[in-house]
């Protein structure tokens, strides 16, 4: 699987390229297709960067990037 870092996440925020990525857990998800995801904002959620730590306050669970194709692994 292909490695990105965080400058190349941040890029893919919707705004400045077309894809729109998010990461959790080391994982790179491709989220471009969701409704929910448009413009690189879902709710106070941005796009381009880890969300690992904002799952907390999120009334989901994890398996929610179950229905998402991972794309790459983020590098530390």
């Amino acid at each position: 699987m292909k490695e990105y870092t965080r400058s190349q996440l941040a890029l893919r925020n919707g705004q400045d390229r077309s894809e729109i990525w998010i990461a959790y857990q080391g994982r790179i998800y491709e989220v471009t297709e969701s409704k929910l995801w448009r413009d690189g904002k879902h709710y106070e959620h941005w796009a381009g960067q880890d969300l690992t730590e904002e799952l907390a306050d999120a009334p989901h669970t994890e398996k929610v990037f179950d229905k998402f194709k991972q794309i790459g692994i983020l590098l530390s």
